[in-house]
């Protein structure tokens, strides 16, 4: 409740607004597409402005628009042998300087007098080699969109193709596992970025480290994605940090439910090109407790940061990172509320994941771009469960501690060899070092097993070559080759990559896209041991892969309207099984405790349509409809085809949203939006009741695995927001509603005790963020 207060008493004081007209700058830069070189003289325009606002580009492709009233604009930018651009959504508020960064693509063969129609940049990937199945992600839509929470991954399942629930922000591409998405920050593979991370899901967590005051644009891959990327088979997630203002110094404080958070930028001397930006997080469920009943016994804190030290004539360096640190504790409920194994266990779990590294990026000549990347990556989770038993003595449940250290090394060339044929090659060199401990009861009661217990030093070497070929103007060809190879067993993998898209007519888009792609499985599944020989049972296992096959189909029904389609079919292979079972990794979602031999014999199918239909933000207003259909099957190591648990088979998103411009110059912004999500629920393999009541647990009928499906869920998201613009500062109240339809996501099955049943374990987390937000 004192939050509350605060947070009225704060918009009471900030509620009498100027009257007068409130103007803020546009600084921007425009390079080449292909060699990432800055373009000069290009014009650069405000649409819709009166009196026109406009300028072009200096020498290093700068541009300064100053004056600009504050408000939402789209801006063009033209240049003669190049395709015009225009960037829509673009935000002015009067505490910041907006910033943007444009690519323009050279046109492989002379116009003449012919006028091609401008590409929006909002329909452009970061990665000028993707084809087909990319999205970027934009940060002002993660602030925006409703159920992003400021949280990329949750935005990124407002997307075709893409689930998740309330609790995890896990994502489910295509069907696949969350475990077989990668996690990419400035070019380096990060650990999972979560907070929580792999507490209740591998590969997803409660809220993400990665926050919106700190995040460039970024890519979001959901299949066949180009050459550079290795070890990454359903996703990718490519991150990028931006860089902090380096001439003014500009500052975030924002309060609320959920915690604190502080951000910073600017120069770190006037007059100088070198800056500096991080934001700050902490936050407690305390309050949020009371509210949702969630635990109280759970908080997290953050870190981020980017430094960036352009030089005259060595290139760029820049230094960045990441940090996070959480805490969860649960207790022993009282005897009266001991139905389940859960209300009988105390658990502690610590977790921190962080990553720093040192870009430097330099242009050889006018053609050429060489950047390269030295990173430290490490994740380490401490977590031990006791659990009471029959005599009420507190016994040892579980045990993890594991923490994994990687260092990278990665380099790579890019080079516009002409205006039809640029070329991209590098390599990543991963050295892994690892200390695993895992035991387990396997038995309740009964002293632990040790799992896992094993230090060592493993590398994962991958290198890759990568060609955009603009045939003519309308079509492009991408292909390339990716290699990695496994220090550990020597397993390797050569995986060719191909796409290409034709520009059919001035509206409509066709695409196809091709990819080998594999994933190693998570480093403590090599090190399990036979329990009668001692010896290793897997340290031969194999990269688990996947054939994507991607048809795409894009159609601007109007300037600010897009419809597109696509098709795809994916062959999983060579997925760790266990023979003569129905069990496969496609499935593995919070299982860290198997000691099985796998063999890498077991397949999968993921075959489905992805349909979106997006209008942009355009007169105060927008929305996206995305529709999936899709099935998603797989053969365990007893060679029967079984739905997989993430078979959901359809998936709906409506989300939209409007904005309106209030006061005497229309200065202030109110905006309301809304997501719903109506999916399939999972699958669940059926238990056997009288076999769960002897046994006092639940028991699984793994002949019949995943043969049954839980009632689908239909999720709804709530934002609103009120942003005050006066004269050098903003102040935002807003109201983030996650869960509003109170949705229980469901977590599995548990034996009951008291009444000798077996009952669903579902979690409802319904959590209303209020926060204030200063800008200065």
């Amino acid at each position: 409740m004192r939050y509350i207060i605060f947070i009225l008493t704060l918009f009471l004081l900030t509620i009498m607004v100027s009257a007068q007209q409130l103007t803020q700058t546009i600084k921007g830069k425009v390079v080449d597409q292909d060699s990432e070189v800055p373009l000069p003289y290009v014009n650069v325009v405000l649409l819709d402005t009166d009196p026109i606002i406009g300028s072009t580009t200096d020498d290093n492709g700068n541009f300064i628009l100053e004056n600009v009233p504050v408000g939402r604009y789209s801006l063009q930018v033209s240049f003669i042998g190049y395709e015009s651009v225009i960037v829509t959504e673009l935000i002015v508020s009067s505490s910041k300087v907006s910033y943007v960064e444009i690519s323009m693509k050279e046109n492989a063969v002379s116009l003449g007098e012919i006028v091609i129609k401008p590409r929006l940049h909002k329909e452009k990937v970061l990665n000028k080699m993707a084809t087909v199945s990319a999205r970027m992600l934009s940060v002002e839509e993660a602030k925006r969109y409703a159920g992003g929470f400021d949280d990329p991954a949750r935005l990124a399942s407002s997307f075709a193709g893409v689930a998740s629930g309330v609790n995890s922000n896990a994502i489910i591409v295509r069907g696949n596992a969350p475990k077989s998405l990668q996690w990419k920050m400035e070019g380096i593979e990060i650990p999972n970025p979560n907070h929580f991370a792999d507490l209740t899901g591998m590969g997803g967590g409660a809220l993400t480290a990665l926050s919106g005051q700190l995040l460039a644009n970024s890519d979001f891959f959901t299949g066949a994605f180009p050459a550079e990327y290795n070890n990454a088979l359903s996703g990718v997630f490519d991150i990028f940090m931006r860089t902090g203002n380096n001439e003014d110094y500009e500052h975030t404080l924002q309060v609320g439910v959920m915690g604190i958070d502080v951000a910073s930028e600017g120069p770190f001397k006037k007059g100088k090109n070198a800056s500096y930006l991080f934001n700050y997080r902490y936050s407690t469920f305390g309050l949020v407790g009371q509210i949702t009943n969630a635990n109280e016994g759970i908080d997290y804190q953050d870190l981020s940061f980017k430094l960036n030290f352009p030089t005259k004539k060595a290139g760029v360096f820049s230094v960045w990172g990441l940090g996070l640190i959480d805490g969860a504790k649960v207790k022993i409920k009282d005897s009266e509320e001991r139905y389940y194994s859960s209300d009988k266990e105390d658990y502690d779990a610590k977790q921190f994941m962080a990553t720093t590294g040192i870009n430097h990026k330099i242009f050889i000549n006018d053609k050429s771009l060489l950047k390269t990347t030295l990173a430290t990556t490490v994740s380490g989770i401490d977590w031990k469960i006791k659990r009471l038993d029959a005599q009420e003595e507190l016994l040892p449940q579980s045990n993890i501690e594991n923490t994994t250290w990687n260092f990278v090394l990665n380099s790579s060339l890019n080079t516009k060899i002409s205006k039809k044929h640029t070329n991209k090659i590098g390599f990543t060199v991963t050295g892994m070092q690892y200390n695993i401990l895992l035991e387990d009861a396997l038995v309740s009661g009964t002293p632990l097993t040790t799992i896992t217990d094993e230090t060592g030093f493993s590398t994962l070497l991958s290198a890759y070559s990568s060609s955009a070929i603009h045939i003519n103007n309308r079509l492009t060809v991408n292909m390339g080759l990716n290699a990695q190879l496994f220090t550990l067993n020597n397993n390797f993998t050569i995986e060719p990559r191909i796409g290409a898209k034709w520009q059919w007519t001035t509206n409509q888009q066709i695409g196809f896209g091709y990819g080998l792609h594999s994933r190693l499985e998570r480093l403590n599944y090599f090190f399990t041991r036979d329990a009668l020989t001692g010896e290793f049972n897997n340290q031969d296992m194999d990269f688990t892969k996947a054939h994507h096959f991607v048809l795409s189909y894009s159609n601007n029904l109007s300037k600010n309207l897009l419809l597109k389609v696509e098709p795809y079919y994916q062959i999983l292979f060579n997925v760790p099984v266990v023979a003569n079972s129905s069990f496969s990794f496609i499935n593995l979602r919070d299982n860290w405790f198997i000691n099985d031999k796998f063999e890498n014999t077991g397949k999968g199918r993921n075959y489905g349509v992805d349909i979106t239909l997006e209008k942009y933000l355009t007169k105060g207003y927008y929305f996206m409809l995305t529709t999936s259909l899709f099935n998603s099957e797989y053969t365990g190591g007893d060679g029967i085809w079984r739905n997989t648990r993430f078979n959901m088979n359809y998936l709906f998103n409506l989300l939209g949203g409007r904005e309106w411009n209030l006061g005497k110059n229309k200065q202030n912004v109110l905006g309301l939006n809304i997501r719903l999500t109506y999916q399939g629920g999972e699958r669940f393999t059926p238990y056997k009741l009288g076999e769960s009541i002897i046994a006092e647990e639940v028991v699984f009928d793994e002949t019949n695995a995943f043969s049954q499906q839980i009632d689908p869920a239909f999720i709804a998201h709530f934002t609103a927001s009120y942003r005050i613009n006066k004269k050098n500062t903003s102040h935002e109240f807003a109201l983030k509603v996650l869960n509003a339809t109170s949705y229980g996501d469901f977590q599995g099955f548990q034996y009951n005790f008291i009444e000798q049943t077996v009952d669903e374990n579902r979690e409802t987390i319904m959590i209303p963020n209020l926060s204030y937000k200063i800008e200065f």
